[in-house]
């Protein structure tokens, strides 16, 4: 299979964490649709990244789908549970950190615009789901050493990629000093290979 996307998107990044949690080998194909010789569009008509090619040439997107394809394909590491509350909770934490992603990702592209052009009221609206989400992600994971407890999941794959993302375009949102737990959590999460090795780059 074959995986196209970049090397700073989060969405692209929950995607490579799970396949090197679960050992699956890919291909992985450089491809922004932001760049003007994209062909993300080719594959994925929503123009976005990852894209996942199978081996039939089924693709799939996105990340949400992605990744919940690739922990049903292969049996090892299962990062979510059959349909149940738990799965629903785990689903809720992906919803959330994606959402911060969301948010981040539009300020990004926002401030990228002539001074002049940016709406102020705008960004600030998103800066604010930001900082309400990650007083959430905060409050929910408490003395908790995961997301959901004591095990490894999907969960926090999901969190630590938005972390990342705000470490990486905004370090200005302190929230490893504001919320202790979520920096723990981060750094428990930097000691795993499949993190160190998807690092935001660009």
């Amino acid at each position: 299979m074959k995986l196209i996307g970049s090397l700073t998107s989060p969405y692209v990044r929950k995607a490579r964490v799970v396949l090197a949690e679960k050992k699956i080998d890919y291909d992985f194909e450089l491809d922004s649709p932001w760049t003007p010789e994209t062909q993300v569009a080719n594959v994925n008509p929503l123009g976005k990244i990852p894209v996942l090619v199978l081996d039939d040439n089924t693709v799939l997107f996105d990340s949400r789908v992605i990744v919940e394809y690739l922990d049903n394909v292969a049996p090892n590491n299962k990062l979510m549970p059959g349909p149940n509350r738990e799965r629903s909770e785990i689903k809720r934490w992906e919803a959330l950190a994606d959402g911060v992603c969301d948010a981040a990702a539009l300020v990004f592209l926002e401030k990228k615009r002539p001074a002049a052009q940016q709406g102020t009221d705008w960004i600030a609206r998103q800066e604010d789901k930001i900082i309400r989400s990650l007083e959430f992600m905060s409050g929910e994971l408490g003395e908790n050493s995961w997301c959901m407890g004591t095990h490894f999941s999907l969960a926090d794959i999901t969190v630590g990629c938005a972390l990342g993302y705000l470490l990486f375009r905004f370090p200005a949102i302190d929230w490893r000093e504001k919320h202790p737990n979520l920096a723990r959590l981060y750094d428990k999460l930097m000691r795993r290979a499949a993190f160190v090795e998807t690092i935001p780059q660009g």
